[in-house]
């Protein structure tokens, strides 16, 4: 049994958090709301918190899923705002957000975060 997965909804984000120490942790747990009230408050309402990776040298890893494509535009100004929050190094925060079109998912809630988190290769299609 994999202990280093664990997921979370946060509003209308369902995150898949991911510690390659082990399970997550309550630090990691208010850093991925930190990271969800900035892509809330920073990016369209399209863009979704798909999965936070923490690497062992607590390095975050943050993938965003949108149809909306000026959400790139945000990423590199959330990398610094959230490391300077968390109190960590721009190097150890990494935000890549993932373009779809709409008619790639559903818009409806609930599937469109499920098929985002398909596109973005965080859980396998539903067979």
């Amino acid at each position: 049994m994999e202990f280093e997965y664990d997921w979370l909804t946060l509003g209308q984000h369902r995150i898949r958090l991911r510690s390659t120490k082990g399970f997550p942790t309550e630090t990691m747990r208010t850093a991925v709301e930190v990271i969800r009230l900035a892509i809330d408050s920073n990016m369209s309402a399209r863009a979704r918190l798909v999965e936070v990776v923490l690497r062992q040298e607590s390095a975050y890893e943050i993938a965003v899923g949108t149809t909306f494509a000026e959400d790139r535009l945000c990423a590199p100004q959330l990398e610094a705002a959230i490391a300077t929050v968390l109190g960590l190094q721009l190097a150890q925060i990494n935000i890549v957000v993932t373009v779809v079109t709409q008619e790639e998912v559903d818009l409806h809630f609930g599937v469109y975060e499920r098929m985002l988190a398909e596109k973005l290769g965080v859980v396998p299609p539903i067979q």
